[in-house]
């Protein structure tokens, strides 16, 4: 089978790999044209791929990687945890050690239950709560990823076609065939708006279970959410006994104790994968005792059976002790403030080149939108055909010059990059930007 793709060990690769994966992948993320690229190793903060070539990593696979690439001080603690064992069937004293250290970072985190991934984080939650409150439904914002779960999967992606109302946001499926009970269970608010959100969790405040919340969700638009907005909906939340779950699964890098320190709000429980696992796959779910109560099969609340065959297992717990011990408030500071340079020097970019375009963010991540306003909620930062054309073509000239982004041209820093890294970034970004201010 041929795809007319040019020779290359990659596209050698991609060739094998249409022949056994659906479309060539495992998830859908790495497709890029004409093929996907390969890694051969990564060192710190650089990706070299099979053709040899060395790129920046601001992708840093989807924000989980924190140290970048083979961290030395990960790889010695990973390879001796290896040789002792990599999964067992009986606990670890790794799994309590590393429960102990994140519990200490934050207070609200009173218990907490190690999974697999930052998915099952949130299914975990979602299902503690209804076990908790004994209601079946849940809200979410339009267009927050929440992982791979058919409830928040609703309205994930809608589009202008099917979205409905701006006050009472339509509940879009994401995959074709999931149940409409599912669809049903779901309420929908507009993110940013007190008004229409608390309108219509009014109206089914005696189903709800819980109220999933990113603080900062990247498919809106990777800007933090507004602070008023944030306290209402805790206020709500807590007047009608409906569970609070905080999202941290790409945030929790803003902070020592997650982008909610910077709230002032206590969640009912925080879901947590990505980067506290060093590298390796993992999530938690971390909440107040009285809800958590309900997994502990001692407990006269038992209400929810749980386990996963590779939770707390020793590889991911271990990488992530390290990786989060060595993330500390020092550490947390410097790439802050690294962010906050290369944003100040994005935004003089984009006015320097009189290109339409904005940038996001908060913590260690940002992102550049091909829009003169920043976005502020899912609508806003829906983007035109135009739109999505100029991103691609900026992608792709950021890639030649040797940088890697997260494909909405998002980056997530890591803690090997310096002023150099921010430099090179942004140099490119104004030669794309020069690009595109003559294409019109």
């Amino acid at each position: 089978m041929s795809t007319g793709i040019e020779t290359s060990r990659s596209a050698e690769l991609y060739e094998r790999a249409l022949r056994v994966l659906p479309g060539g992948v495992s998830r859908n993320a790495v497709i890029r044209d004409p093929h996907p690229l390969y890694a051969n190793h990564g060192e710190g903060c650089r990706l070299i791929d099979v053709e040899g070539v060395s790129r920046i990593d601001f992708a840093n696979n989807m924000a989980s990687l924190i140290h970048g690439h083979a961290d030395p001080d990960m790889v010695r603690a990973v390879s001796a945890q290896a040789a002792r064992g990599t999964a067992f069937n009986v606990g670890t004293e790794i799994e309590i050690e590393y429960a102990e250290y994140l519990s200490s970072r934050n207070p609200t985190f009173e218990k907490m239950r190690f999974v697999n991934s930052g998915t099952e984080a949130l299914m975990v939650a979602i299902k503690a709560s209804r076990a908790y409150t004994e209601r079946p439904m849940i809200a979410k914002a339009e267009g927050a990823y929440h992982g791979g779960y058919d409830y928040v999967e609703v309205s994930q992606t809608p589009g202008p076609s099917n979205w409905g109302e701006a006050k009472d946001p339509s509940r879009v499926p994401l995959v074709h065939g999931t149940p409409s009970s599912a669809i049903d269970d779901v309420v929908v608010i507009p993110y940013n708006d007190i008004e229409g959100s608390i309108a219509l969790l009014d109206r089914n405040k005696d189903k709800l279970a819980c109220l999933v919340l990113d603080l900062m969700p990247h498919r809106v638009g990777l800007n933090p959410a507004q602070q008023d907005y944030v306290h209402a909906l805790r206020e709500w939340t807590s007047a009608n006994g409906v569970m609070l779950i905080l999202d941290e699964v790409i945030t929790f890098r803003s902070g020592f104790s997650g982008l909610q320190e910077h709230y002032g709000i206590t969640p009912d429980m925080t879901a947590m994968g990505k980067m506290i696992g060093g590298g390796f796959p993992i999530g938690a779910v971390a909440g107040r005792d009285f809800v958590m109560d309900v997994l502990n099969p001692k407990s006269k609340r038992y209400l929810y059976p749980h386990s996963g065959t590779y939770s707390a297992n020793p590889i991911s717990t271990t990488a992530g002790l390290i990786a989060m011990q060595k993330f500390d408030r020092a550490a947390i500071e410097r790439l802050n403030a690294l962010a906050d340079r290369a944003k100040k020097d994005i935004e003089k970019a984009i006015s320097d080149t009189g290109v339409c375009a904005s940038v996001t963010g908060a913590g260690s991540m940002f992102r550049v939108h091909m829009k003169s306003q920043a976005p502020t909620n899912y609508r806003e930062a829906f983007m035109s055909p135009e739109e999505s054309k100029r991103l691609t073509t900026l992608l792709d000239h950021l890639f030649d010059h040797g940088i890697i982004m997260i494909n909405s041209c998002s980056a997530a820093l890591s803690t090997p990059m310096g002023d150099d890294e921010i430099d090179t970034l942004v140099g490119a970004l104004t030669s794309g930007f020069e690009i595109l201010k003559k294409m019109g």
